[in-house]
């Protein structure tokens, strides 16, 4: 039973540093109102383990501490990634709808704290549509083939 637990937090540990490093590495493209987060690619993991829905938020929080926008965004975004990580966990029977969680959370979420919140003097729909299409493109356009392609290694998260 104890091996289960160190399982757990090693697999939450390294997939909370890949996104962390990912985010920060990306830096031009992983904040703003038109943001591909490269890392959000990663939100697919938690069709294979559990442990990566307490690691992809500790990643994000970890970014967002670094980040530009401060305490809103390190609370704001961090619990957005957290529920989107856990709803993406509770449809991991249903391989295509597991990205679709972080799309449409932080599309709402976000784009409303970009809005409301950083003043971006854009209208909320286009803020909402930009963060939901950069979304996309990490979470459908390199997330679900990442899935696709670790589905073939079942044992990678034992």
């Amino acid at each position: 039973m104890k091996e289960k637990g160190t399982n757990f937090l090693i697999q939450s540990a390294v997939i909370a540093a890949l996104y962390a490093a990912l985010t920060l590495a990306l830096a031009p493209f992983s904040y703003g109102v038109m943001q591909v987060r490269i890392s959000e690619a990663l939100t697919v993991l938690p069709f294979f383990t559990p442990a990566a829905v307490p690691g992809l938020f500790v990643g994000c929080l970890l970014a967002n501490i670094i980040g530009p926008y401060g305490l809103a965004d390190v609370i704001g975004g961090s619990l957005t990634t957290l529920i989107a990580a856990f709803l993406s966990y509770k449809l991991r029977g249903r391989p295509l709808l597991v990205p679709l969680p972080p799309v449409a959370a932080n599309g709402l979420i976000m784009g409303c704290m970009l809005h409301y919140v950083f003043g971006v003097p854009v209208a909320l729909w286009a803020c909402i549509l930009g963060v939901a299409l950069g979304e996309l493109i990490a979470c459908y356009g390199i997330g679900y083939p990442l899935l696709k392609y670790l589905t073939r290694y079942p044992n990678i998260f034992r």
